[in-house]
């Protein structure tokens, strides 16, 4: 059973409907879940409904639903989100919109082309909501590489709200650097090229609803319903540490931060919903620092006889980040103790793998980094 959230005197009221985008993935998953636990009803779009059939009797499970009672959770299908009108169903009636749907391709050839074609439809959902009254918030997920590339070496380095990842958009275009060459800077640059259109849009538009985006960083922790869900996304990176596997690409990644999968979903029903207003903000979704070294030092500390190949010790990221909104927020939803730990996140991401019987479905998305 998922802990219930009370919030005082919410900006929208308790049993009204939030549209989750994604909701089978990772982060969408936790959102709607907390959403629920808020005492809303929340509508989840997915490319299939017969494929994410699974999340009704999930959240209904862990939610204490009666099967007579009227569904607190139901899905609508988008297959396609490039369609003109794709978005309108999924829209109507809601009165705000947790949006977790982006683009993951890894190694565009073409980041600003990859970034106009998502763009696209980011804004069609952003007009969608925009034509419906009942929409009082929305909030976008972003990317922390929109806000900069992570470096252990460097010192000094403070980010804050107009922190935009230029860095990675110019390396991106650089054509006398080779592909081989740009690491991850082609996925940083579609992140930053569309976080910054999106805001261009809200703007120069001016919508009724409260905007915001959440810059989230390495995500970690429990996945819901690892039977179905597998364990995906970068909790799958988790997984690899403990199995041993794909160490080039834990080894090529700098250390940064990661924020629990918990504390992502409580997130959203802070941003969305809770009082005084949150508008027009971009929340650093930081939670602690973590290396893959240490990520595998606190996995040998919990499973002391599980054999695993350690990772390449690469440092420790010495970025300050403006994470103190995102901690003030999580308050609002009766976390007071701060941001989950990384030991506690590394703990129920194993579990998570641990009560499975047969292979762990990992995402494998992330081994395109070195074309592995």
């Amino acid at each position: 059973m998922a802990s219930k959230i009370t919030l005082s005197n919410p900006s929208i009221p308790p049993g009204s409907l939030i549209l989750v985008t994604g909701a089978n993935g990772l982060i969408a998953s936790h959102a709607a879940d907390q959403l629920l636990a808020a005492g809303y009803r929340v509508r989840g779009a997915v490319r299939s409904a017969a494929k994410s059939s699974y999340l009704t009797e999930l959240f209904a499970a862990r939610h204490g639903q009666h099967p007579q009672s009227p569904r607190l959770f139901e899905l609508v299908e988008v297959p396609d989100v490039t369609v003109p009108g794709a978005w309108d169903a999924a829209v109507r009636g809601v009165a705000g919109i947790a949006h977790v749907v982006g683009a993951v391709e890894m190694s565009p050839q073409d980041a600003d082309a990859a970034a106009a074609a998502e763009l696209k439809w980011q804004v069609a959902l952003l007009e969608a909501a925009a034509r419906e009254d009942s929409v009082k918030s929305f909030a976008l997920t972003a990317s922390a590489w929109a806000a900069w590339t992570p470096d252990a070496a460097r010192r000094g380095v403070v980010l804050g709200a107009d922190s935009w990842n230029d860095e990675a958009v110019a390396l991106a275009r650089d054509a006398s650097v080779p592909p081989q060459a740009k690491g991850m800077a082609g996925f940083m640059a579609v992140k930053t090229l569309v976080e910054r259109g999106v805001w261009e849009w809200v703007r120069r538009t001016r919508p009724a609803f409260a905007f915001n985006t959440l810059l989230l960083d390495t995500v970690i922790g429990e996945v819901l319903d690892p039977r179905h869900q597998g364990i995906p996304s970068t909790a799958g990176m988790v997984h690899w540490v403990w199995e041993g596997k794909h160490a080039a690409i834990l080894d090529s990644m700098a250390p940064q931060w990661h924020v629990d999968c918990r504390d992502a979903g409580r997130l959203f029903v802070a941003v969305l919903a809770s009082s005084p207003l949150v508008d027009r903000e971009r929340v650093f979704v930081f939670g602690a620092r973590y290396s893959w070294r240490r990520v595998w030092e606190v996995l040998r500390t919990l499973y002391p006889d599980h054999e695993m190949k350690a990772p390449k010790e690469t440092g420790w990221d010495q970025t300050e980040v403006p994470n103190e909104r995102g901690e003030e927020l999580l308050g609002r939803v009766g976390q007071t103790s701060g941001w989950t730990s990384l030991e506690e996140s590394v703990k129920k991401n194993a579990a998570s793998w641990l009560q499975l019987d047969g292979p762990v479905a990992a995402d494998e998305k992330y081994m395109q980094l070195n074309g592995s």
